[in-house]
Order: C-alpha cells, then sequence, then structure tokens
C-alpha cells in the first residue's frame, strides 16, 4: 500500500474532476424560452422505442438518406434601425421583476466580430453610452503565456463578442473604453490582463464579485450569484474551455455572452443591498484600488518563486534540490508551451524534495516518478537536474528578502493576537468576513507600526479598526 501511496503522489496526473451535474431539460411545451428544440427524444441507438400492445403501426418505406446539414453558424443579430435602449435607462431596482427560477435561460443574440469591418458598429454603440458590461476570456490553462482571446461587451441592450486570435486594429476601442464606467466580475485578473495587453486602464469599475463579497455572500461566483437572484442555472463548461482554438464552437460563444448579459441586473440588485447597509462608499473605494493594484500586472517569476509549498520543512539538499526541479519544470513548461501545473503539480516538487532530504538516492526517486506520456522524454533532464540540486551547496541559493522575514517581540505578539480578537467582533457585529476589514499580514503590520493605520487600510477599513485599544498611540507607548 506504501508503494501505490508514493506512486500516486509522484504522479503527475492530476485527478479527475467529477462531471458536473447536468440539469434535465424541460419540456418545450413547459417553457416558452427554451433553448431546445420541441419534439419527442431520440431512442438510443440499437434500442428502438416501445410501442403500447394496442397501438398497431403501419410499415413504412424506407427513408431517403438526408443530405447533411451545415454546421451552425453564430447567430447574428440582424441590426434594427430603431435605436437600441440604453443600460442607462433601464427600471429602477424596486421595478425589476425576479425571473421565474429556469435551469437555464436562452442565450443572447449577439454579433461576433473577426473582421475589422465589423467594428463600426461596436463604435456606434459605445459612442451613444456612458456604461459598459464587459468580460474577457484567456488561454492561460492551455498556454506557457497567457493571452486574451476573447472579448465580450454588453452595450446599450446588445452582445458584441470580439475575437483577439485574429488581426484587428483596436486602438479605436481601446480609447473608447477608456472613457466608460465597466461593470465587471472578478476585475482583478482581467484588468491585470488588459494592462499587459494594451496599457489599458479603466475609468471607472462596479465589480459584482466585490459587491457580494461586502454583502457577506457565501458563494460571490457569478454562477452562484446568478443562481440566488435570478434562479439560473448556467452551464459551467466553458470555464475550461481552450478559448485560443479556433472556431469557437456555438456552445462556447453562447457562454461568452451569458458572462455578461445578466451584469447591469444583477449590479441593480446588489446596489439596492448595499446602500441598505451604507456600503456603498465602501465598494466604490474597493473598486478603485482594484483599478490601480491591477495596474501593475502579473507577478514575474522572481528568484524565490521557486519556494512553493511546505518549504520551510527543507534544510538542507532537499532546499537545493527544490531549486533545481522547479526551474527544470519551467523550462519544459515553456518548451511545450503549456502551463508548469500540467508538466508537474507543486505536490510533485514537493514530494521529490523531500525524499532527496530524507537521503534518498537519485535512483530510488525516479524508479517512483510516473510522468505518464511524457516519461521517456523527460526523466533523462529531471535526473540531471536531480543530480545539480544533490551537488548544490545550499548555502549559495537566493536568499528571502529581508522584508518577509519579520520576527515579532512578546509585546508584539501579543498585540497582534488582541487586534485580531477586535477586528473578529467587529466582523461578526456588522455580518462580515473580519479579514476583509484586515487580512493577516496587514495585522501583523499594524502591531509593528499602528501610527501607519490610514497609510495601509482603506477608509473604511480603518474607521472600523480605529478604536482598538492596540491601535491608540498612548496604549502602545505603554506596552512598549
Amino acid at each position: 500500500m506504501l508503494k501505490r501511496l508514493i506512486s500516486r503522489l509522484f504522479s503527475s496526473k492530476p485527478a479527475p474532476a467529477a462531471p458536473a451535474a447536468k440539469p434535465a431539460p424541460e419540456s418545450p411545451a413547459s417553457h416558452p424560452r427554451s433553448h431546445h428544440r420541441a419534439g419527442r427524444p431520440h431512442p438510443k441507438p440499437g434500442k428502438p422505442a416501445a410501442a403500447s400492445d394496442d397501438t398497431v403501426r403501419p410499415s413504412r418505406e424506407p427513408r431517403t438518406p438526408r443530405t447533411p446539414r451545415e454546421p451552425r453558424q453564430p447567430r447574428h443579430r440582424e441590426r434594427s434601425s430603431r435605436q437600441p435602449e440604453s443600460v442607462l435607462a433601464r427600471p429602477s431596482v424596486s421595478e425589476y421583476v425576479r425571473p421565474d427560477s429556469r435551469p437555464g435561460e436562452r442565450p443572447p443574440h449577439f454579433m461576433l466580430i473577426d473582421r475589422p469591418d465589423q467594428l463600426a458598429s461596436l463604435y456606434a454603440a459605445l459612442d451613444r453610452v456612458e456604461e459598459v458590461a464587459m468580460d474577457t476570456e484567456a488561454d492561460n490553462m492551455f498556454h506557457f503565456h497567457t493571452r486574451v482571446c476573447l472579448l465580450q461587451f454588453l452595450v446599450a441592450g446588445e452582445v458584441y463578442l470580439v475575437d483577439l486570435m485574429t488581426p484587428l486594429p483596436l486602438a479605436p476601442l481601446w480609447e473608447r473604453l477608456a472613457t466608460k464606467h465597466l461593470i465587471m466580475h472578478g476585475s482583478d485578473f482581467d484588468i491585470r490582463l488588459l494592462w499587459e495587453l494594451c496599457q489599458f486602464r479603466p475609468k471607472s469599475i462596479f465589480d459584482t464579485m466585490l459587491a457580494a463579497q461586502l454583502l457577506n455572500r457565501p458563494r460571490v461566483g457569478l454562477g452562484a450569484l446568478l443562481e440566488q437572484h435570478f434562479g439560473l442555472v448556467l452551464d459551467k463548461s466553458g470555464q475550461k474551455a481552450n478559448w485560443s482554438k479556433r472556431p469557437l464552437t456555438p456552445k462556447l460563444l453562447d457562454y461568452a455572452s451569458l458572462d455578461v448579459w445578466h451584469l447591469p441586473a444583477l449590479r441593480d440588485l446588489l446596489t439596492a443591498e448595499l446602500a441598505k447597509l451604507d456600503r456603498l462608499d465602501w465598494l466604490d473605494q474597493q473598486c478603485r484600488r482594484q483599478i490601480e493594484s491591477g495596474l501593475a500586472g502579473f507577478p514575474r517569476d522572481e528568484e524565490n518563486s521557486w519556494r512553493v509549498g511546505p518549504v520551510d520543512r527543507l534544510r538542507g539538499r532537499g532546499l537545493s534540490v527544490l531549486h533545481a526541479i522547479w526551474h527544470w519544470r519551467q523550462k519544459w513548461a515553456e518548451e511545450l508551451d503549456t502551463p508548469p501545473f500540467k508538466v508537474v503539480n507543486n505536490e510533485f516538487l514537493t514530494a521529490v524534495a523531500t525524499a532527496a532530504e530524507e537521503g534518498e538516492s537519485i535512483e530510488a526517486i525516479l524508479a517512483q516518478v510516473n510522468l505518464g506520456k511524457r516519461q521517456d522524454r523527460l526523466v533523462p533532464s529531471l535526473a540531471a537536474a536531480l543530480r545539480a540540486g544533490l551537488e548544490r551547496d545550499p548555502s549559495t541559493l537566493p536568499r528571502r528578502p529581508r522584508t518577509e522575514r519579520i520576527h515579532l517581540s512578546a509585546a508584539e505578539i501579543a498585540r497582534q493576537d488582541s487586534l485580531k480578537a477586535y477586528r473578529d467582533q467587529v466582523g461578526a457585529r456588522i455580518d462580515l468576513d473580519p479579514t476583509l476589514i484586515a487580512p493577516r499580514a496587514t495585522l501583523v503590520t499594524l502591531c509593528r507600526e499602528p501610527a501607519r493605520l490610514d497609510e495601509i487600510l482603506l477608509p473604511w477599513q480603518a474607521d472600523l479598526l480605529r478604536s482598538a485599544p492596540d491601535l491608540n498611540p498612548a496604549q502602545v507607548a505603554i506596552q512598549q
């Protein structure tokens, strides 16, 4: 059994995810907006449909084979001469009627833009509005360097999907978007992605995920919020799709459309609830900070990025091996153009480093390694990396920056514990996750430098903690 456990630990293949349960399709007769065609369900091949005993079926002539149908094309909405109603002219929250509960919604019509001449209609729509619902799709699950593959916009009631895998002159698009208020969900990744793509900086945003967090929702994903507020259960298959693959399937285009279709209505409902709790200004502060932090882009691989997993348990040669095989993984990930975790995961790196720390030989370690279909291709270079790690003096490894090594005095530890208890009491009193007020790392900084309260925290966070005894200058002076 121990051998099987070790073999499974060293396997680079992630455990298969359980398939998401699919809701049973509704009958078209009972749902006027069903996306399914009306008609009887087809029997399985080889199993004719059963007939009742008192039914006499007439004999049928052999059917003439049907001509194969053309592949389904994306559903482009015909442009109407009537100006579409602006999103800004939506009904008030009190007039909003919650849709009936249903297992999903028919995807909206959209315009897929993959040619330069199609951009004019999007630009004309953007010129008529002040606010846009927006989302992005990327290929970070399939390639070493992340690329933006698709942009989704809801502009004045119309959905536009912009294919970034085709050459499009998008400078006028970014110029227009920079003047709009954007409705987004989980915008941190999107802002970082667009900043690295073209230095795009949003003017202002309403992030429905941040709003849900400030309302202390137990689940803040878009799918969970749509199910809670609108009774919609949407297909989640697009979350792990390869968005860089072309052509995009109609199913993926429908998925992308629904990502922005409900954002204005969801924003309205969350706004009403935040207003009742007097937290709209809190959200504005959170969104502004989200924009500023996103403009830093994605963290780069630094000299200490190799410190993954429970690295503090390693002291000797295991640390050198971890450094060597982490860089081995990065090299292969770039060469194979795949995310590093698809070469081997962090658990694999930790297991190999731990085995080396415990004195196992290269041969013993490699005997337990299973790299799947890449075994023969990768094992020789892995052996070389292991050998280099074992031969390296751990004292020559890159050291952590001094700022990461925070040693607290007994008084500072006591102040941190007291401050955490106060923060938790405030969170319980206002029904809010305490880590939104101040995460642990922030508490560590505050217990050492309480005078920087207003510099470290947002105004709404600082106001909630300002009365804490351990942040009172006089009290801190006494403790010191």
